[in-house]
């Protein structure tokens, strides 16, 4: 009789659109999932305007019945709000509509909801359009809770690239971060014997790779530019599904990004973070961390903390702590961390400060 006892499960999109002019296909894909009657829109005030709107008449005009929820913040109260409302309109399906807080809302609200959602960008700012987690602020701290992947994504390039590009280069700056994040997970695998899926974690590294190789490419206006960028982190986004958690793509640079989220007077966009936090990791691994800053730096994404309003003092500080967000995920920083004369070292050789 076989040993073997191995088990998994995958969630992953069942249909992903990306391109120029998508959001009439919304509601002729929604009938083809066989989505429910009943939909329900998060957005916020700028991403109604942007989408939203059009999204709800376009399903009005379908026969479904549509409600939207604008939104302020991705906190927990929000969530409990949208939850309620599903309920109340139910069975339905959700969709976020948005760069960030709009689509975490709705995944989350839709997890503990129990109903479909389908995940709209309006920016490339994140993998999180595609992901099974949330980042929610939860009694004044930002975490990330399991959350609903996405039946459908819906990625409007000519929406996209009309964003500020600042959002389109803190996307990148999430992407390529994931060449930490991986060495990170393999590190993990050696010394904590963590699963490891070399599948998920090819995927990551080779869209990493990709979008470092054509950094040159990625330029304001050019929706050639949104296509490639949210074509990788909807690939990202894939590769956490596959390995059923966020380690492909999150290691001890997004560490340092919660940390500085924490601590940070004014926090910058979540990939810019990681990015910056991508080329100390690197330079821990002992890997080629000017790669990434010079890709970093071709996008036009920042590579040294002043550019995004952190401070050198913050810097330091995020470093040192970071050992304290998810200590359970092991990484380059090791059990112990770093303290301060080493935080300070590292970040003043890679020229983050």
């Amino acid at each position: 009789m076989s040993d073997f006892s191995k088990y998994k499960t995958m969630e992953l999109p069942r249909i992903v659109v990306v391109g120029h002019d998508v959001l009439p296909s919304i509601p002729e894909n929604c009938l083809r999932l066989g989505l429910p009657a009943s939909a329900l829109i998060v957005a916020d005030d700028v991403t109604r305007k942007i989408a939203g709107k059009e999204i709800a008449q376009l399903l009005g005009e379908s026969g479904y019945n549509v409600e939207t929820k604008v939104i302020k913040g991705a906190d927990a109260g929000t969530v409990a709000s949208v939850q309620e409302l599903a309920d109340e309109i139910g069975p339905a399906f959700l969709a976020g509509v948005g760069g960030g807080r709009p689509i975490d809302v709705a995944k989350c609200a839709s997890f503990n909801a129990g109903m479909p959602f389908i995940s709209v960008p309006t920016a490339a700012t994140h993998d999180g359009i595609v992901s099974s987690k949330a980042s929610i602020t939860v009694r004044g701290v930002k975490e990330s809770l399991d959350a609903q992947t996405p039946i459908a994504v819906f990625a409007d390039t000519g929406i996209i690239v009309k964003s500020p590009f600042r959002m389109l280069a803190a996307g990148c700056g999430d992407i390529i971060s994931n060449k930490t994040a991986v060495l990170d997970w393999k590190l993990a695998h050696v010394k904590k014997n963590e699963e490891y899926s070399s599948y998920a974690a090819t995927l990551s590294e080779i869209t990493a790779d990709m979008l470092i190789e054509n950094a040159g490419q990625i330029k304001p206006g050019v929706e050639e530019s949104a296509w490639q960028v949210i074509k990788a982190l909807v690939s990202s986004g894939v590769a956490m599904s596959i390995a059923g958690s966020s380690r492909p793509a999150s290691g001890a640079e997004h560490k340092f990004s919660h940390a500085l989220d924490r601590l940070a007077k004014a926090p910058a966009l979540h990939g810019e973070q990681c990015g910056i936090g991508a080329i100390m990791m690197m330079s821990l691994h002992r890997g080629n961390w000017q790669s990434i800053r010079d890709a970093l730096a071709a996008i036009g994404a920042p590579t040294k903390a002043g550019q995004i309003g952190i401070s050198g003092e913050e810097v330091i500080q995020a470093l040192v702590r970071a050992k304290d967000i998810k200590t359970e995920r092991y990484t380059v920083l090791g059990d112990e961390g770093l303290d301060a004369e080493e935080a300070e070292e590292l970040a003043k050789a890679t020229g983050v400060i």
